[in-house]
């Protein structure tokens, strides 16, 4: 993911010495949506002293009382942010490339202190993941105007999902004050396919509405390998459309 990232840039600088050179249209844009997956049902083990720490972050079943540090994993729906870039080399035929991520984390699995006999097992913690959507794509756009665009989309690309353990530390001198830590990643292969309005409110400036669905192999952090998002785009085109 990082590397991906990293390339970004150069893709779509890329992208804009061949509108200059071939006189193409090239669209930058900047979104804000969501991204919705239904949870696993199951439980995430939060035990790390104690009798059950054998299973600490493993799979549980939520609600059996000899497991109360057994805590229930949440669904995916949460605001996205997202940066992106096309290239119509044809009239209606183009490529790009987008990332969308949440900016913040989501609560996976949240635990409090558990006692057995006087004996406290872990202080309170929260575990929790960022998940990150990056694609390239071929896009279709089969009816055009000066002032709307109807564009269809498809391609490759990744799911990233990093974790994270945030505790709160408590002392005479700092008080109380979280702590995260970053303790790991997942990575998939995607595939999205979607569709969106891009309507023109100036020559250049537009807003994209946009719809699409990602299906992600064996995303076993979430219920379903299949992730619906919705983004609203905003951006400048250069060159003629």
């Amino acid at each position: 993911m990082t590397r991906i990232c990293r390339y970004l840039p150069l893709f779509l600088l890329l992208m804009c010495l061949q509108v200059a050179s071939a006189q193409s249209r090239f669209d930058l844009n900047l979104g804000f949506g969501y991204a919705h997956d239904k949870a696993t049902g199951q439980g995430i083990e939060g035990d790390y002293s104690g009798p059950n720490s054998i299973n600490f972050s493993g799979t549980c079943t939520v609600g059996v009382a000899s497991d109360p540090t057994c805590a229930k994993t949440p669904a995916l729906g949460n605001f996205m942010m997202g940066i992106g870039g096309d290239l119509m080399l044809w009239k209606h035929l183009g490529l790009g490339a987008d990332v969308s991520f949440m900016p913040a984390k989501l609560t996976y699995g949240s635990f409090q202190a558990v006692s057995s006999g006087g004996v406290i097992f872990q202080p309170p913690y929260q575990d929790q993941i960022r998940t990150t959507f990056y694609g390239f794509n071929a896009i279709l756009e089969p009816v055009t105007s000066k002032k709307a665009i109807l564009q269809l989309h498809g391609g490759i690309g990744g799911a990233n999902v990093k974790f994270y353990q945030n505790q709160v530390i408590s002392g005479s001198l700092i008080g109380s004050s979280n702590a995260s830590q970053y303790f790991g990643s997942s990575n998939h292969f995607q595939i999205p396919f979607g569709a969106g309005v891009q309507i023109f409110v100036t020559d250049h400036w537009y807003v994209r509405p946009e719809f699409v669905a990602h299906f992600v192999p064996n995303f076993a952090q979430f219920g379903s390998n299949l992730v619906m998002s919705g983004m609203v785009w905003v951006g400048y085109s250069f060159g003629d459309h």
